[in-house]
């Protein structure tokens, strides 16, 4: 294993790239898609995926972290042994839970549909049920790969389960719309996922099995079964607590915000296309740059477990400040970027469809200028449950994060039942959320790993390259490319050019101004720039 697969920075760096590629193919695919099957076969098709996010994030959230630590942790004392006996546990516990939680959707599928208010899309949850046992059964091999520091096979695996849906799901689902509408396209897209998912299982499992493990020590004590098993657990319970909380609350969402909607008077097809709009595209937007807050989080998990299984306070605090550092460097740009770029990249990306009106792209731009800030806040709460987490603090995260989603519920409930407000206070309540959940877990992130928090690392200095690269984009796209004037002309080609430009100009300003003020340093670079550098 080389250095830089070893190196916090290094990992980060493998499954970010992967992770915004995949995103980005993600968004692509979104658009044939919502071509495809319209705005209201995309409403279902995201009503479908909290349901499924939910019975993910139990099976599958909290085993994973819970097997990367504890075989960082084996892997680092030299047992190794001990570290193959933990994903040999693991894979039977997340094949079981992939059968049950596969069963229960397949069972569940005409009463859910009934429940979120669309019956008829109940084909929808039948179809993606089958993906549950494969990514249950991926997990347990990227969970093992992962606490041995080697991203590169689940970045790889998260390429093929995107390209995937480019290749299989897309035709399923216009093969389904011709046959039977909106309903069918959304099932026929699900399909699709599911055998994407299942190709990317396959990999993980012919991949893992050509790393030779390494022979126990001759002291090693073998841990029995057992034993692994109710560590597993123990570990994981807080973790999958806390990541069911958000499938959880997009759940409700999907059932709350199109009822709350049609309180103030809406029909129940606008709703539902409103519903779309948000969930579709302005999440699906925001999503591309939290790959790298993802990436984060993974790599923090074993890298702080690796520092206190050695007792080496020193490395702990300072993977702890690199990881909230990066997680600065990433947020502050994107959100703001995002923000300023909001309604072209929403009609760089949808206003050729004839499926949307120009008022719901511009619906969706609003959304998503607002709900960019969340960004930086999801960065940074996904950077500190991955310290805390690796700290062995699992909980934390869990509790804050169930503070943050009630508050979010209850402004969802008060906001967007409200006609003047409506499904504008979706991002509003999205963004209590994570203030709430990120405040304390940055209190208790530096308490438990030494770490002394620097305004001047964290925030100031990303901040300020940050907005320096925002009065660049907002310069370039107002008085280079016309400003709003870019949003009624059609065509791909002329508007690529002006999101595309002026974010290639805010990129390399901002690099610039990070590197200036000292918000990126050299040491930060991969090891064939730094010595450029």
């Amino acid at each position: 294993m080389t250095n830089r697969q070893r190196s916090l920075i290094g990992g980060i760096s493998v499954l970010g790239i992967a992770g915004l590629i995949c995103k980005m193919v993600g968004v692509l695919y979104r658009i044939p898609l919502a071509n495809m099957i319209g705005g209201q076969g995309l409403g279902l098709y995201q009503q479908v995926m909290p349901s499924y996010n939910l019975l993910l994030a139990i099976t599958s959230a909290g085993i994973p972290v819970a097997i990367s630590r504890m075989v960082s942790h084996y892997v680092t004392i030299g047992e190794h042994g001990n570290a193959r006996r933990v994903f040999r546990t693991a894979i039977k516990l997340l094949t079981v839970l992939g059968i049950i939680t596969t069963a229960i959707l397949l069972l569940l599928s005409r009463f859910i549909a009934s429940q979120v208010g669309t019956p008829e899309g109940y084909l929808s949850y039948m179809c993606i049920a089958p993906s549950l046992f494969f990514v249950c059964v991926m997990s347990a091999y990227r969970g093992y790969m992962q606490g041995m520091r080697r991203m590169m096979p689940t970045a790889v695996s998260q390429l093929i389960e995107q390209v995937g849906k480019v290749a299989v799901a897309l035709p399923f689902a216009s093969i389904g719309f011709a046959r039977g509408g909106w309903t069918m396209g959304s099932a026929g897209a699900l399909l699709g996922t599911s055998l994407a998912e299942c190709i990317a299982m396959f990999y993980m499992i012919i991949r893992c099995h050509f790393v030779k493990p390494e022979p126990p020590a001759p002291q090693e004590r073998p841990v029995s079964g057992r034993t692994l098993a109710k560590r597993i657990v123990l570990i994981s319970i807080p973790i999958t607590l806390g990541a069911c909380i958000v499938p959880l609350a997009s759940t409700i969402d999907s059932a709350m915000l199109k009822n709350l909607m049609m309180s103030t008077g809406i029909a129940a097809e606008d709703a539902t296309v409103r519903y779309g709009i948000y969930s579709g595209m302005v999440i699906t937007m925001i999503n591309v740059p939290t790959a790298l807050a993802m990436a984060m989080s993974t790599n923090l998990v074993p890298s702080i477990a690796a520092g206190m299984a050695r007792k080496d306070p020193v490395h702990v605090a300072r993977e702890a400040g690199t990881g909230l550092r990066i997680a600065s460097v990433v947020g502050f740009p994107c959100s703001i970027g995002m923000s300023l770029l909001s309604r072209p990249i929403i009609f760089l990306c949808y206003g050729d469809s004839p499926k949307y009106t120009f008022d719901q792209l511009m619906l969706g731009g609003d959304l998503l200028s607002f709900s960019a800030m969340t960004i930086i806040l999801f960065t940074m709460v996904q950077a500190t449950s991955g310290i805390l987490q690796g700290a062995g603090k699992q909980k934390i995260p869990m509790l804050t994060l169930i503070a943050g989603v009630v508050c979010k519920i209850a402004l969802n409930a008060f906001l967007v039942s409200r006609p003047d407000i409506n499904i504008h206070g979706a991002p509003i309540a999205s963004l209590t959320c994570y203030t709430v959940s990120m405040i304390p877990n940055l209190y208790y992130s530096c308490k438990y790993t030494g770490y002394r928090f620097s305004v001047g690392d964290v925030i100031l200095r990303p901040l300020g390259a940050s907005a320096v690269m925002g009065a660049a984009v907002w310069a370039v796209y107002t008085f280079v490319f016309g400003g709003e004037k870019c949003l009624h002309v059609s065509g791909l080609t002329a508007r690529l050019l002006p999101v595309v430009g002026t974010m290639v100009v805010g990129i390399a300003v901002y690099l610039v101004a990070a590197f200036l003020l000292k918000a990126i340093r050299k040491e930060d670079l991969p090891a064939r720039f730094r010595r450029k550098a």
